[in-house]
């Protein structure tokens, strides 16, 4: 008969890197699974896409102080007591050469709005690199813990047997031996709902990172993190995305402001047309005209007067919100950090109680085999170590999920950060394209293509 004795007299030590440590060989990393979500992230390609638009807005903004070039053509026929035909064709442009400033500022409040738009995409990043990491630490506490509980199952049967065994000597009573029955139809149960919790665990890491989790290694060391809650605050403060955007969008409201005061100036603009036109009864004539034209606002009924209060309003919204987001980010950080604290303490305290668990029921076992203790005894002590494991392995990913959602308060959950060996999308690429308004786009074809095969993909 096999002995449970041998498997139960684990060290703590040894029984902390059995849970972590199961299915390792030939398994993906975090850090694999991390580079996964990130490549195959469509939530990704949406905010980039978003972001590109936004580029474009800058080269609409930029076109604005371009000239324009029209063409009309066009052919009249006039019935009358003498039919006569007409055909014209011209062409037009027009410049404008002082606007107070307005195209200007609009460029420049385009060009923050990307900066800010580009923070929200690191937003994005971050979110799903942190979905990941918790998909990833899901997988791996159902998968031990269905790892936990089989060995669970083999512990009572091996019980059972015992108390069985006792039972046709005369040791113990028929009670006895039930109690090992209704124990082991429990953890029978418990292992059934055990291997659910890990299918639908695996069912969300495949939509966090894009591929299946055939099998997943043991967790890095914890990323360096700040010393205190303080510092950690302090850091946020700097680099979280969400008050580095609201930061931009402040600047593109001053200018939005600057923009609307310059409604209330001239506006010059010249032009010029030459055309063709010519009549069935009358030679071709060739008309053109230069025009210079200067023009401004007198009275509009109190709507230029509104466009600046209304800039102002919602400058001073971005200016609240800056407030609101700096001291929600400070209060999650520091919530992180003490979600943080209380994971370590708990998997310190953990393995204190694995340690104390397994002295009580192997104590408790060799007790019942002299009568002094029941099964029931064995049994409750046995499940007390059971627990303990399983509360271990909980520990376990609670302390590496809030880590990482510490580093993501921080803003520096970003593959940058993580120095990830990735193909990074770059913004600037396309940005720097466009930004100049060019006529005809090589670069914008081929992302169109690419855009176009992911788009059937």
């Amino acid at each position: 008969m096999i002995r449970v004795r041998f498997g139960m007299k684990l060290s703590v030590l040894a029984v902390s890197a059995l849970i972590v440590g199961a299915g390792a060989a030939s398994a993906d990393t975090l850090r694999q699974a991390l580079i996964k979500a990130y490549n195959n992230s469509g939530l990704l390609e949406q905010n980039r896409a978003v972001l590109r638009a936004a580029d474009e807005d800058v080269a609409q903004a930029a076109a604005t102080l371009r000239p324009v070039f029209n063409w009309s053509a066009g052919v009249t026929h006039n019935f009358s007591n003498t039919d006569s035909t007409s055909q014209s064709l011209a062409l037009s442009a027009e410049m404008t050469i002082y606007d107070g400033g307005s195209n200007k500022f609009a460029i420049e409040a385009t060009k923050e709005t990307v900066l800010a738009t580009r923070q929200s995409l690191i937003s994005v990043e971050q979110n799903v690199l942190l979905d990941a990491v918790q998909a990833y630490m899901d997988v791996r506490r159902e998968t031990e813990t269905v790892a936990l509980r089989q060995n669970n199952l083999r512990v009572i049967q091996e019980e059972l047997r015992a108390a069985q065994d006792r039972f046709d000597v005369g040791e113990v009573t028929k009670t006895d031996v039930a109690l090992a029955e209704a124990r082991l139809a429990s953890s029978l149960a418990q292992l059934e709902a055990a291997k659910g919790a890990t299918q639908q665990a695996k069912a969300r890491y495949k939509q966090a990172v894009g591929v299946n989790a055939n099998g997943l290694s043991t967790p890095p060391s914890l990323p360096k993190l700040p010393a205190s809650a303080e510092a950690a605050q302090s850091v946020a403060i700097r680099n979280h995305p969400a008050m580095r955007q609201i930061q931009h969008t402040i600047k593109a409201a001053d200018l939005n402001i600057a923009r609307a005061k310059t409604a209330s100036g001239p506006t010059a603009t010249i032009g010029g047309s030459y055309g063709i036109a010519r009549t069935n009864s009358s030679k071709a004539t060739e008309p053109g005209s230069i025009s210079f034209n200067i023009r401004g606002p007198i009275y509009t009924g109190g709507n230029i007067p509104s466009v600046i209060r209304k800039a102002q309003a919602q400058k001073e919204a971005q200016v609240a919100k800056l407030h609101v987001s700096k001291r929600q980010i400070e209060q999650a950080t520091a919530t992180s950090y003490a979600l943080l604290d209380m994971a370590r303490a708990s998997r310190k305290a953990t393995e204190e109680q694995i340690r104390a668990s397994q002295v009580a029921f192997d104590g408790t076992k060799e007790e019942a085999k002299l009568g002094a203790r029941t099964t029931l005894d064995v049994l409750n002590a046995e499940q007390d170590l059971l627990n303990a494991k399983a509360s271990l392995i909980t520990a376990l990913v609670e302390e590496q999920v809030a880590a990482y959602r510490l580093l993501a308060q921080m803003g520096q959950l970003t593959v940058d950060h993580l120095n990830l060996p990735v193909q990074k999308y770059d913004p600037d690429a396309y940005y720097n394209h466009v930004k100049d308004a060019p006529a005809a786009s090589d670069q914008g074809k081929a992302l169109d293509r690419v855009l176009k095969a992911l788009g059937q993909k």
